[in-house]
């Protein structure tokens, strides 16, 4: 079977940290660019961090550059999103999904998300 799996997320305090991971299976995610999107209630899906299939390229959005690393290990046929210095704006479910470039362009296979919640 296709999927995307993500897992990882939960409960954390600000300023705390949480690591995301999403897992293939049924496929390989070695040629495809990958990223990550969150959508908080009442907000549309943004794309959060992306990066390239094989050369490292990465991008990331304003709010969350500094704090969020994402990177792949392709071996182990998974995505990561470390995440840093959490701030109660990151609550979200963050989704990871097949993209068309680094930029986070084109968003086509999804996972089912993972919540997340930053909060005292």
């Amino acid at each position: 079977q296709v999927q995307l799996v993500e897992s990882g997320g939960g409960l954390v305090q600000p300023g705390g940290s949480l690591r995301l991971s999403c897992a293939a299976s049924g496929f390989t995610l070695e040629p495809y660019p990958t990223g990550w999107f969150r959508q908080a209630p009442g907000k549309e899906r943004e794309g959060v961090s992306c990066i390239s299939s094989s050369d490292g390229k990465t991008y990331y959005a304003d709010s969350v550059k500094g704090r969020f690393t994402i990177s792949r290990d392709n071996a182990k046929n998974t995505v990561y999103l470390q995440m840093n210095s959490l701030k109660p704006e990151d609550t979200a479910v963050y989704y990871c999904a097949v993209v068309g470039s680094y930029y986070c362009t084109d968003p086509d296979y999804w996972g089912r998300g993972t919540q997340v919640t930053v909060s005292s």
